[in-house]
């Protein structure tokens, strides 16, 4: 990682699978609370802990010890509760009452879950999720993994997993239904805009890598431009990366077309590290802005090599967090022109906390501030040059890529300016 501490290391900007957070009273406090409630369902008192609300810190947790003897001893089932799985249920309660979709808790196993995901080696399906106007969608199917293979699009919503409605369910619910044992099927249904009806597919899970980079030279009118497409902001993005750079220096390309769509993110650190391939040392990439209005700038720490080298950034509604970061640093810093359609909108800092039962908090911190003072989250980046991609563009042996060619229009009129 590049100048971050150990607590910054763990800062996600992505992904992946969506980023969550949660407010968590310790499970010990529910255990002395429950005996103390049940005895005396009143007003309790809670100390030590700050923001509760203005003025006097009283709130009447003798409710919640009254629903809690009331399911335990009434429900059909209270007998066979875990009291364990109805303190956690009641944790979730607590993230869900913040209304953000980035907020989750997880319990232990979930945990176990997320670390694998983003070691960007896990079984799955191979698609980044998120959550957009309550509504779970596809940030990004990942390229050469089954979502990608099965037809998934950037935008998809996923209103079903094997039959079973994912209307309310957060993004770690989700990711729990549509993960399984390698080589079985799970069946999302699929709405896309622009059709009458949804659509089922059925997608074998499979051992899901994650893919880094690639890049090539494309001849165009005579000039050299080079294509370098990035799927993700991984721990391998920084060497790959400088390997493409190096060879478009050597090479004398003439120009660079960075290709950020379907990119749903990564790590901070990396899209700071690539930002200094174009930035001068010390120029800002972003900034974090905490709820009390201070918070860290992060500054390009690189050789600005290809600052001279006309680019122009694809990007599209799987371009999200890492990738609208990058994305517009370099538009706000050196007006580089941006092709395709509005970003994702991921513009949230989030901070891993572990618990004592190894259950974990992923925690809304702060917002993502660009150079030129705007604010990622929701709204996301709007392209210079907007440019859809039609369903008849997608058919057929040779599917044509409009983004594309007007990336490379774009270019080569500045090639030539």
């Amino acid at each position: 990682m590049v100048n971050v501490t150990k607590v910054q290391a763990k800062k996600i900007v992505s992904y992946t699978i969506a980023a969550l957070a949660v407010v968590i009273l310790a499970a010990g406090a529910f255990y002395f609370g429950y005996q103390r409630g049940l005895s005396e369902p009143k007003v309790v008192r809670i100390e030590n802990i700050s923001n509760l609300e203005e003025g006097e810190l009283a709130t009447d947790f003798g409710v919640f010890w009254e629903a809690w003897n009331v399911l335990k001893n009434e429900h059909l089932k209270g007998a066979e509760a875990v009291d364990q799985d109805l303190v956690y249920g009641a944790i979730k309660g607590l993230t869900n009452s913040l209304g953000d979709p980035n907020t989750v808790f997880l319990p232990p196993e979930d945990s176990k879950k997320f670390e694998e995901d983003v070691s960007g080696n896990f079984g799955g399906i191979g698609a980044e999720i998120g959550i957009r106007d309550d509504q779970l969608v596809i940030i990004a199917p990942l390229k050469d993994n089954p979502a990608e293979k099965a037809g998934l699009l950037a935008g998809d919503k996923i209103l079903a997993v094997d039959g079973e409605s994912t209307q309310g369910i957060d993004v770690n619910e989700a990711v729990k239904r549509i993960r399984g044992e390698i080589g079985t099927e799970v069946t999302l249904t699929i709405f896309r805009d622009g059709w009458d009806r949804t659509r089922d597919f059925k997608i074998a899970r499979d051992n899901i890598q994650v893919p880094t980079l690639e890049w090539e030279l494309l001849a165009e009118d005579d000039k050299e431009i080079a294509y370098v497409r990035l799927f993700s902001f991984n721990q391998n993005a920084p060497f790959l990366f400088y390997k493409a750079a190096l060879g478009i220096l050597l090479g004398q390309a003439d120009g660079i077309i960075l290709d950020l769509r379907n990119n749903p993110g990564g790590f901070l650190e990396v899209a700071v590290n690539l930002s200094g391939w174009y930035l001068d040392k010390g120029d800002v990439v972003v900034s974090e802005r905490f709820k009390d209005g201070e918070g860290a700038v992060f500054r390009a720490n690189g050789s600005g090599a290809l600052k001279t080298v006309p680019t122009v950034i694809l990007v599209n509604q799987g371009s999200a967090s890492a990738s609208e970061i990058l994305a517009g640093a370099l538009r706000a810093q050196l007006g580089t022109k941006l092709v395709g359609t509005n970003t994702f909108g991921k513009g949230t800092v989030q901070e891993l906390r572990p618990l004592s039962d190894n259950s974990k908090i992923k925690l809304t911190i702060a917002n993502w501030v660009l150079p030129d003072g705007s604010i990622i989250d929701e709204e996301g980046l709007k392209p210079d040059f907007e440019v859809e991609i039609s369903p008849e563009d997608l058919e057929g042996d040779d599917p044509l890529d409009p983004q594309l060619e007007k990336a490379k229009e774009i270019l080569l009129n500045e090639i030539g300016e």
